[in-house]
């Protein structure tokens, strides 16, 4: 069995609250998430692509690549791509690319 998060990295208001963080705060947030489940041994980490102004993720790749350079075990992947936005023969060479030209921290 695997354990993992996936997410779509939205920017939902805090329902107790109502207060929004910004779009700056929500990427650190989900980098040191993505950190933190990489330190406590989760198996996977997924991001999904979306479109829409209250999501902060458009381009998984690119911040799982970023994500690649301050984890060690977890696997990193998309959990959603918009194949009208990504042709569906690029789609894995993107991520592959994103994922391959990355030097890790600890490398």
């Amino acid at each position: 069995m695997e354990l993992g998060i996936s997410t779509f990295a939205d920017l939902t208001p805090d329902p107790a609250s109502g207060i929004s963080i910004s779009p700056h705060q929500r990427m650190k947030d989900l980098m040191e998430e993505i950190r933190l489940a990489d330190q406590v041994g989760l198996d996977v980490y997924a991001i999904g692509e979306h479109h829409r102004p209250d999501f902060v993720v458009s381009s998984p790749a690119v911040v799982l690549g970023a994500a690649a350079t301050i984890t060690q075990k977890i696997r990193l992947s998309s959990a959603v791509t918009v194949c009208t936005v990504a042709s569906v023969a690029a789609a894995p060479s993107i991520f592959t690319s994103a994922m391959t030209t990355v030097t890790p921290s600890w490398a």
